[in-house]
């Protein structure tokens, strides 16, 4: 029994809560599921408790945050688990025992929150660098230990947090970046994948400074880019784009609304040796979308990658619609036999939603497609199949 165990709060399922679902793994649970009372709600956020179900049998070790609608996150099935860094290092052990199967280089995503284990955490490695989102109150509450552990198993020398997820406003936390351990680099880090050079800023960059997940898709569309015109819109430090570099492509544009991005994208072409093939548009997508409409401009490979426009259920309609207006004016620059690449990181919008916005988008545009592959995160970005959410990344294939 863990030194924690004797005062530590409990949580009560409502009767006709669905207790067996959690047992078969659910990780989350809400508000209305529990009974609510005084106590429960005075619990301070980032507590651990025990989870009961309505029968007072134990269900687990949960993580506690009264003021959020997940009140409880799943941690472990046994009630009496101590969450303390030994806990917090065998976790991080099993998941880069995983990521070091899968990569032959210390570069990849080695937390994906619930689907390792680790709810609302997420661990970016650049090799001696790792940057951590603690996005859930529990994890806030036990940096200093995960941050220990996460040194101690992987040996990085440099630690940063990111605060800029969007679930920590939803649980109430602050939005300010750290060191953690170590010095932060002085300069961006050179990432290789798939035979293309990235340059992750891990300091003022996006999220953790590079997107991991969409490395599966990335090799996907570079097979189609050799001797390709290639066009790549909202392509951040030049995802697909410089994949289609190296891919062969015979030239590559990158389109987006960030300058600094677009710099460490002309920054990567330049260390692949491929700068001449290289130039970028700054400006707002849909704005550049139809500028090149406008030019008559004609591409074998365009690829569109936007941020999340219907980051959860309320914005689905919205956010279908933009997808369908992306798919619209993307299509009219694809050549005849083009191929056009989709994506999609709103895990509000479900495969079959984000299909059909694009479709619609294509045939407003008065193209026909055939949809060759359809692609989702890398292995590294596992799905945890009790959570829809962990599932968010689409990417549609279609040759126009």
């Amino acid at each position: 029994m863990s030194a924690e165990a004797p005062d530590r709060p409990v949580l009560r399922l409502k009767p006709k809560a669905n207790a067996r679902a959690i047992r078969r793994g659910a990780p989350w649970i809400y508000d209305n599921e529990l009974v609510m009372d005084r106590r429960s709600k005075a619990i301070a956020p980032g507590s651990i408790a025990r989870l009961e179900d309505h029968e007072r049998q134990p269900l687990g070790t949960v993580a506690v945050n009264p003021g959020s609608r997940i009140v409880a996150r799943m941690l472990d099935p046994d009630p009496e688990a101590r969450i303390d860094r030994a806990w917090l290092a065998a976790r991080l052990e099993r998941a880069l025992a995983l990521r070091a199967r899968l990569y032959p280089t210390p570069f990849y995503r080695l937390v994906h929150a619930e689907a390792d284990g680790l709810p609302g955490v997420v661990i970016d490695r650049f090799g001696d660098h790792a940057v951590i989102q603690p996005n859930a109150a529990w994890a806030e509450a036990r940096l200093e230990a995960l941050t220990e552990a996460l040194v101690q198993v992987t040996g990085v020398t440099c630690v940063l947090k990111n605060a800029g997820g969007r679930g920590r406003a939803l649980d109430g936390l602050d939005d300010t970046d750290a060191v953690l351990h170590g010095t932060a680099p002085d300069a961006p880090i050179p990432v290789e994948m798939n035979g293309a050079t990235y340059m992750a800023d891990l300091t003022g960059g996006q999220k953790t400074g590079l997107f991991y997940d969409q490395r599966e898709n990335h090799a996907f569309a570079a097979r189609l880019a050799s001797e390709a015109r290639v066009l790549d819109v909202f392509s951040h430090v030049g995802g697909f784009g410089l994949a289609a570099l190296a891919g062969g492509a015979a030239s590559v544009t990158c389109v987006d609304g960030s300058q600094p991005a677009l710099e460490l994208a002309e920054a990567g072409a330049r260390a692949m040796g491929g700068a001449e093939r290289f130039t970028t548009r700054q400006g707002d997508a849909f704005d550049q979308l139809q500028a090149l409409a406008g030019e008559e401009a004609r591409f074998e490979l365009v690829i569109c990658d936007p941020p999340a426009f219907a980051p959860a259920k309320p914005a689905l309609d919205k956010g279908l619609r933009a997808y369908e207006r992306v798919a619209r004016l993307a299509a009219p620059l694809a050549s005849e036999g083009g191929v056009l690449v989709l994506c999609s990181c709103s895990h509000a919008a479900d495969l079959s939603a984000f299909t059909g916005a694009c479709l619609r988008g294509i045939g407003r545009a008065g193209r026909r497609a055939q949809l060759l592959h359809t692609g989702f995160a890398g292995p590294d970005h596992p799905l945890l199949p009790q959570l829809a959410e962990s599932g968010y990344l689409k990417a549609l294939v279609f040759r126009l």
